[in-house]
């Protein structure tokens, strides 16, 4: 079975819906910033009709108004794969939706010193804990804190195995990576990490081995055959 990455498409469907209708029907997997202005399942109408299986992970301008978010999440929720491991004709995909953010986890250090913070919060339950009722939105995390990564999320996914780790994030390849998303490839066994985000298409290798691909704006790759 084919499948597809995308990078950040930032409403542009075009070029990654061309791409799907000149192969196979697949499965193609976005890397989040869909940033939809109408339901995603019309924006990607042509290629769910030509029988493509189309999955997701948030991107943080997918969380910026209530159009882009519900436009996703609310429109085509069963394509969710953020935070979890799903099994594609064998191939074992995790999905680390969303991006750290400083008032919840931020584990880099951008002053070139070697300290990094502690979490302020290891999961949503503390979080919302700690906010005014007010900040919460329909019920819980405010709209702005649903593409945040918290600590949590990332220890259940190690737990888990996988062959492939699909990020929004950057792993430590990316001048703005980090060395987390490493060690989650890692420990999770993966071969290699896919990532949108910076809009940078390149390919490299950590220094553990597992191979990188970020993709650029609506940018179209195909997995090789062998998994990576």
């Amino acid at each position: 079975m084919t499948i597809l990455f995308a990078g950040d498409p930032h409403r542009n469907f075009s070029p990654i819906i061309r791409a799907c209708l000149a192969r196979f029907p697949g499965t193609l997997i976005v890397l989040g910033d869909l940033d939809c202005q109408r339901p995603v399942t019309k924006e990607l109408s042509p290629i769910m009709a030509a029988g493509w299986n189309v999955r997701w992970i948030l991107g943080n301008h997918d969380c910026e108004t209530e159009i882009a978010y519900d436009n996703l999440v609310t429109d085509y929720p069963e394509g969710d794969i953020g935070f979890r491991v799903v099994n594609l004709d064998g191939v074992r995909i995790a999905g680390l939706a969303g991006v750290f953010k400083p008032s919840v986890w931020y584990p880099r250090s951008d002053d070139g010193s070697q300290q990094i913070d502690l979490p302020r919060y290891r999961n949503r339950e503390e979080f919302l804990a700690a906010q005014p009722k007010e900040r919460s939105w329909r019920g819980g995390l405010p709209l702005w804190h649903r593409d945040t990564i918290f600590p949590d999320d990332v220890d259940r996914l190690a737990e888990q195995s996988f062959d492939v780790l699909v990020a929004h994030e950057a792993p430590s390849s990316h001048r703005h990576g980090f060395a987390v998303i490493d060690e989650l490839a890692a420990s999770g066994g993966a071969r290699l990490i896919v990532h949108g985000h910076h809009h940078d298409s390149y390919a490299a290798a950590l220094s553990n081995g597992i191979a990188v691909r970020g993709l650029g704006l609506a940018e179209v790759w195909p997995l090789p055959r062998d998994g990576g």
